[in-house]
């Protein structure tokens, strides 16, 4: 099955070296990457399973267009069968080109459906000037979003949130809700009646934008959250390339660490039964060394490297 999700890498010959352009070569190794690791990320949590009907949210962004592309591509070698229907919900935004999508859809000869709630009038009615509208705009597409699944009878909603999504999303958590949590890959929606999957979760958003650029995406801006500046979420993806310009790789073991939780060394009494704890006498490589200096790899971090947190 993995075989099939996830194509085996294939080394160029020399003579494939020599005759293909540079470009092209790059690109073919770029659609090879982004389709491993979003076939790698649908076997680890399980996202798409035989007779799914997936409903994948378009938006208009280099995300979810990609999102979209990758999904098409993996289908057609899959070894499960499933369905892809595209969703756009149009917010009535002044301006708002609503023809590119239907036509764009239409082309890629993939079944759409584009759903018409003037949310952009409420959001920006209820809603100060200068201050954030996400949330609320979150809150409304969610409910329209989830009705409309129902309506199309689909048994997965598909988000185009990315690797650099997902760490932004832990970082506000910690920084800014004293909470130690994530995006996951894959959960149960908040009216606990669908199953939403992110693919994209391995995924790096540099890769996106280079595939866009590639693919010529029709790429519709978004005037509600994108043309508001100094966003908490905005300052985190700065700190978090910055920390990547000066320590490169460092995002990559970041991701890593979220799949690598140690409750019995962190502070939650929820997670972890702190107060029974009781001397077993078995050595356990998890326990804690105590007076030892804590040893970290080089993949972790380099030499002296020291991470300074400004936002």
């Amino acid at each position: 099955m993995s075989a099939v999700w996830i194509e085996k890498e294939e080394t160029p010959t020399e003579t494939e070296t020599r005759t293909e352009p540079r470009i092209e070569r790059e690109t073919h190794k770029l659609e090879k990457r982004l389709c491993r690791q979003v076939g790698q990320a649908i076997m680890d949590f399980n996202m798409i399973e035989e007779g799914d009907r997936v409903m994948v949210c378009v938006s208009g962004g280099k995300d979810s267009y990609g999102l979209l592309d990758i999904l098409l591509k993996l289908q057609a070698r899959a070894p499960v069968h499933f369905e892809l229907v595209a969703v756009n919900l149009d917010q009535k935004q002044p301006g708002f080109p609503a023809h590119i999508l239907p036509a764009y859809l239409k082309q890629l000869g993939v079944p759409f459906h584009i759903e018409t709630q003037d949310t952009y009038n409420i959001v920006k009615k209820v809603i100060p000037e200068g201050k954030t509208m996400c949330s609320l705009c979150s809150r409304l597409r969610r409910g329209i979003l989830y009705r409309v699944a129902d309506e199309l009878k689909v048994t997965k909603i598909a988000l185009g949130h990315h690797r650099d999504d997902m760490l932004q999303t832990f970082f506000l958590n910690m920084f800014f809700a004293g909470k130690l949590k994530g995006m996951p890959p894959k959960l149960i929606s908040d009216d606990g009646g669908h199953i939403v999957i992110r693919p994209l979760a391995n995924v790096a958003e540099k890769d996106l934008t280079r595939w866009a650029a590639h693919r010529q995406f029709p790429i519709i801006p978004c005037s509600l959250c994108g043309s508001q500046e100094n966003l908490q979420r905005q300052q985190i993806g700065n700190m978090l390339r910055e920390w990547e310009k000066k320590y490169p790789g460092r995002i990559k073991t970041m991701l890593t660490a979220l799949h690598n939780v140690v409750p019995s060394h962190l502070m939650d009494a929820k997670q972890h039964n702190f107060k029974d704890i009781q001397i077993t006498g078995v050595p356990s490589a998890d326990g804690d060394k105590v007076f030892d200096e804590e040893e970290f790899t080089s993949a972790a971090l380099s030499g002296s490297q020291v991470i300074s947190l400004q936002l």
